[in-house]
């Protein structure tokens, strides 16, 4: 059986990976005065947000259409006998529902829609374990058995400078963002049951890493597999490399990868944002 791995752009992946890993991608889209830009195609991470420093209205973001995705999915019939789309969280965008809605009209093709529960690199981690195991042959259901396992052990915390875009945006709680806004605190983020929660209340950004260094030293310590992280950024690609360069040296067994965090998450974490995100490396079990 062909099996296709489709995503969303929120994934993040580079032009070489999308190749290399034969994963095809669909765009969701940035609003800008009511032009319509779709990210990592019409708009790269570096002009959105040199557009956003120049702008004074905050921009929406816009989750792919019924249309684009029917149209992706009919030319993969083509070729593939399944289709498995993996999408950011559900709660946090209506891309996955409108990814289940088509795949329930798809005649020739059957199309399984999965929730990563999370964006960025930790959808990507998913995103390229369900290619590598689909260039093995492995079935649909081996593949999004597998997919849940690493799911379940994937962890992801960042840090922004502001949280007045994601608590405009309805991706953090007015209550937990409007305490540590008026703090003037940087909580550390991260994603509990597909939505955004402050995971920890901290004072200054230095000191929020620091925390996400010390759960990454947790997760080496207890876990009985090798571990593979990604550092991401919000236009700050400086300061993460810096970040990425501490955390090689002081875990040596951890593979490390970089990634970015593009113009519809950016929307809501504003420049400046880093985290981190890990889970079981599956090229080394």
């Amino acid at each position: 059986m062909r099996i296709a791995i489709v995503t969303d752009s929120t994934a993040y992946l580079n032009r070489e990976e999308y190749e290399q890993d034969n994963v095809y991608m669909v765009p969701l889209s940035v609003i800008f005065k009511n032009e319509v830009y779709k990210e990592e195609v019409d708009i790269t991470s570096d002009d959105f947000f040199k557009m956003v420093r120049e702008s004074e209205q905050l921009p929406t973001s816009s989750q792919p259409t019924v249309g684009e995705l029917t149209t992706l999915y009919q030319e993969l019939e083509k070729e593939y006998d399944a289709v498995i789309s993996i999408h950011l969280s559900s709660r946090i965008s209506g891309t996955f529902q409108n990814a289940y809605s088509v795949a329930k009209t798809m005649e020739g093709l059957n199309v399984y829609p999965y929730d990563s529960e999370m964006a960025g690199a930790g959808q990507a981690f998913l995103v390229k374990a369900a290619a590598k195991l689909a260039r093995e042959n492995h079935s649909v259901n081996e593949i999004i058995e597998q997919l849940d396992k690493i799911k379940k052990e994937t962890a992801i915390y960042f840090v922004v400078d502001d949280l007045t875009n994601l608590i405009k945006g309805g991706r953090l709680s007015r209550v937990a963002g409007g305490v540590a806004t008026a703090l003037k605190i940087k909580p550390v983020l991260t994603f509990r049951g597909g939505e955004i929660i402050a995971y920890d209340k901290i004072r200054t950004k230095k000191k929020a890493l620091k925390k996400i260094e010390s759960l990454l030293e947790e997760s080496v310590r207890e876990k009985d597999y090798p571990i593979v992280a990604t550092i991401v950024h919000a236009y700050c690609e400086n300061e993460a490399e810096a970040f990425k360069e501490q955390m090689e040296d002081k875990f040596p067994d951890v593979r490390f990868t970089s990634s970015f965090l593009g113009p519809v998450v950016g929307v809501h974490t504003g420049e400046g944002a880093v985290g981190m995100s890990w889970t079981m490396d599956i090229n080394r079990l």
